[in-house]
C-alpha cells in the first residue's frame, strides 16, 4: 500500500512550463504575414494585372462559337432563269471521344446500317472510329441529301451528329457546265464563273457564341453575328440559245463524228456573249462525272491557226490602203498553184481567170489574198489583226481564257507574208475569233466581250473604217450564196441574210503539221442590220469530209436560225440582196 502512494506522488508531481521564446514568435508570424501579402499580390496580379489568360482558359472550356452557314448567291441567265442556286445540306460528324464513353462500337449492325447509308466500307469506318478513338470531330460524309440525314439522325448512335451545310445545284446541268464551272466541298469556287466571281457569290457565315455547363447546356447568349448571304449573279447568257447550241454541238460530235464541237454567240451591240457550249461536257451535280479531258472549256482555252477566216480582213486591209478596190481584178492561175519562193500555194476551188476581191471570198482563194498581200507591207495586216483583237484576250473575264499566238518578228519572207494572208503563223482561241467579228458586226466599233449583263452598252473604240467594213459584209454574205458558188452556203438561214466565212487547217504537232484538221465557220447576221456574231469550231472531224463549209457551216446554221427567232429578230431576207458596193449598204 505504501509502494502505490509513493508511485502516485512521483507522477503528480507539477511539470514546469516551458518558457515563451519570443523571437520564434515573431518569425512565424512574419513568414505567416509574408504568405498573406503574397497571395493577396498574386491574386492582384492575376484579377488586375493579367486578367487575360485566365479567362481565355476559362472561355475555351466553356465558349462555344457555332458557323451558321450562308446561301451562296445565286447565277442566272439574262431573263432570270436560275442556273446555280444552293440547296440546304447536312454533314454527318463522329466525336470518337463520346462514342467509347457510351458503349463503344459494340452495337456493330447499328455501326454497319451507318456504313451502308453513308455508302463507306463498314470495316474502314469500325477501324476508322477506333484507330481515333482519343478525337473529338472527324467528319463521315459531306453534303448529305435530307433522306440520309433523316436517317442517320434515327439511328440515335452516341457520338454521331449532323451539322448544317449548303450544296450547289445547277438546274441546266451539262448545257452550262463549261461557263459556271462548279464549287468544291468547302463551297467555294474551282472553275468558270464559279471562280472568276467567287469573292462575289460567297457570303458572311453568322456566328453564335454560347457558353455551356459542363454538361454541355446552353447557359448564357454572349452574341450573335447575322449572315449575310452572297449577291446574285446575272449573265448575260440566253438559255434558250445556250441550249440550242449545246444540242446541235452534242449531235455534230455524234453525227460528223469530231472530237469536239466548240460554239458560241455574241451580240454585236452590246458584246455580251449569250452563248457558250463545248460537247463532249460534263454534269457538274455528279462529282464522278468530271473528267479533265470532258471538263475544258474549248471556246477560252484551245488554240487554232484561223485559216481562211482572217481573209476579210485582209480584204478589208487592201481596201483601207488603196491597194484594192471592190472593182479590183485580180489574176488567178487557173492550175490553181501559185508560187512564192521555193513553195507552191494551192486553191481549193477553181477562181475565174480575172477576179474581184469579193470572188476572191466568196471562193476562199489562198492566191487571190496572197497576191494581196504581197502588194503591201506586212505591217498593215498586222495592224489591222490587232486592232481587231488577234493579239489581247477578249474582255470576257473568265479564268482560264488564253490568247494565242500572234507573230512578232522583224525581217518577213514572201511565204510567210502570204500564209499570214490566209490564217497560218498566227493562232487564236475561238473566243478571239468571235470578239473580231462581233467589231465587223458592230461596223468596226470594238467593245470588250462580256458574260454579265451589261446594263449599259459600252460605247467602245472605232477601230475600223465603217464604210468599208459594210462593203466586206456584203462580199462575205455572198459566201452562203449556193447559186454563186460559195463555200459556205451550208451555213445561209432561210428568211435572213448571213455573212460568213468558213476555214480548214491542219492541226500543228512538234516539227510541222499532223492529218487532224480544225474545221470552223465564222459570221454574222442579219447583213443589213447585224445584231448576232457567231462561232463554230469542229475538232478533228473523222470521214473523208472534214472541210469547215461541209461539217461547220451547217451546225452554224440550225443554231444561228434558231438565235434570231428567239430574239425575234425580223428576217431581212426580202431587203435587196445585192448592192451596188459604190453605194454602200
Amino acid at each position: 500500500m505504501k509502494l502505490f502512494n509513493r508511485s502516485t506522488s512521483k507522477n503528480s508531481v507539477t511539470k514546469k512550463a516551458k518558457p515563451f521564446i519570443k523571437w520564434r514568435f515573431t518569425v512565424v508570424c512574419i513568414f505567416i504575414l509574408l504568405g498573406f501579402f503574397g497571395l493577396i499580390a498574386r491574386a492582384a496580379y492575376i484579377q488586375v494585372l493579367e486578367p487575360g489568360r485566365l479567362i481565355q482558359e476559362g472561355d475555351a472550356r466553356s465558349l462555344r462559337t457555332k458557323l451558321m452557314p450562308s446561301a451562296r448567291g445565286i447565277i442566272s441567265d439574262r431573263n432570270g432563269e436560275q442556273l446555280a442556286v444552293s440547296v440546304p445540306v447536312q454533314a454527318v460528324f463522329a466525336n470518337p471521344a463520346e462514342i467509347f464513353k457510351h458503349g463503344g462500337l459494340s452495337d456493330v449492325e447499328r455501326w454497319h446500317a451507318l456504313a451502308d447509308v453513308l455508302d463507306l466500307d463498314r470495316t474502314w469506318l469500325l477501324h476508322e472510329l477506333e484507330t481515333k478513338k482519343n478525337r473529338r470531330f472527324i467528319y463521315l460524309a459531306r453534303q448529305v441529301s435530307p433522306a440520309m440525314a433523316n436517317y442517320v439522325h434515327k439511328l440515335k448512335l452516341p457520338g454521331i451528329g449532323l451539322k448544317d451545310e449548303s450544296r450547289r445545284f445547277y438546274p441546266s446541268g451539262e448545257v452550262s457546265a463549261h461557263l459556271l464551272g462548279f464549287t468544291g466541298i468547302d463551297g467555294h469556287g474551282l472553275d468558270g464563273v464559279e471562280k472568276t466571281y467567287d469573292g462575289w457569290l460567297t457570303g458572311e457565315p453568322g456566328r453564335r457564341t454560347v457558353r455551356k455547363d459542363r454538361y454541355g447546356r446552353v447557359v448564357e447568349n454572349i452574341s450573335q453575328k447575322n449572315r449575310q448571304p452572297g449577291k446574285p449573279l446575272q449573265l448575260s447568257i440566253d438559255q434558250r440559245i445556250q441550249a440550242v447550241a449545246y444540242r446541235a454541238a452534242k449531235e455534230g460530235v455524234m453525227d460528223i463524228p469530231a472530237t469536239s464541237v466548240s460554239i458560241a454567240i455574241s451580240d454585236v451591240r452590246t458584246g455580251e456573249i449569250l452563248a457558250m457550249v463545248n460537247a463532249p461536257s460534263f454534269n457538274p451535280n455528279n462529282r464522278n462525272d468530271r473528267q479533265p479531258y470532258k471538263m475544258r472549256n474549248r471556246v477560252i482555252t484551245d488554240t487554232f491557226e484561223p485559216g481562211s477566216t482572217v481573209k476579210p480582213f485582209v480584204v478589208y486591209t487592201a481596201m483601207k490602203h488603196g491597194i484594192a478596190n471592190e472593182h479590183t481584178l485580180i489574176a488567178i492561175p487557173q492550175s490553181k498553184h501559185f508560187r512564192v519562193g521555193s513553195k507552191v500555194i494551192t486553191d481549193v476551188s477553181r477562181v475565174e481567170p480575172l477576179a474581184t476581191v469579193q470572188r476572191i471570198l466568196q471562193k476562199s482563194s489562198n492566191i487571190g489574198v496572197t497576191k494581196l498581200s504581197l502588194a503591201m507591207p506586212v505591217d498593215y495586216i498586222l495592224d489591222t489583226y490587232r486592232k481587231v483583237g488577234f493579239d489581247e484576250p477578249s474582255g470576257i473575264n473568265l479564268i482560264g481564257e488564253t490568247t494565242g499566238h500572234f507573230p512578232n518578228r522583224y525581217r518577213w519572207s514572201d511565204i510567210e507574208r502570204a500564209t499570214l494572208a490566209y490564217g497560218y503563223g498566227l493562232s487564236l482561241t475561238p473566243i478571239q475569233l468571235l470578239h473580231a467579228y462581233t467589231t465587223l458586226g458592230a461596223y468596226g466599233i470594238k467593245r470588250p466581250l462580256s458574260i454579265l449583263k451589261t446594263e449599259r452598252v459600252v460605247p467602245g473604240e472605232q477601230v475600223l473604217d465603217p464604210a468599208i467594213v459594210k462593203k466586206v459584209l456584203l462580199m462575205i454574205e455572198s459566201v452562203t450564196d449556193k447559186k454563186g458558188g460559195g463555200g459556205g452556203w451550208r451555213a445561209a438561214v432561210p428568211g435572213y441574210r448571213v455573212g460568213v466565212k468558213t476555214g480548214t487547217a491542219k492541226k500543228a504537232i512538234a516539227g510541222g503539221y499532223g492529218d487532224d484538221y480544225f474545221s470552223y465557220t465564222v459570221g454574222v447576221a442579219p447583213i443589213s442590220n447585224p445584231r448576232l456574231a457567231i462561232v463554230v469550231m469542229v475538232n478533228e472531224p473523222k470521214g473523208k469530209v472534214f472541210y469547215g463549209g461541209a461539217v461547220a457551216a451547217p451546225i452554224l446554221s440550225k443554231v444561228l436560225g434558231s438565235a434570231l427567232q428567239i430574239l425575234n429578230v425580223p428576217p431581212d431576207a426580202d431587203t435587196l440582196h445585192k448592192v451596188d458596193l459604190d453605194k454602200g449598204v
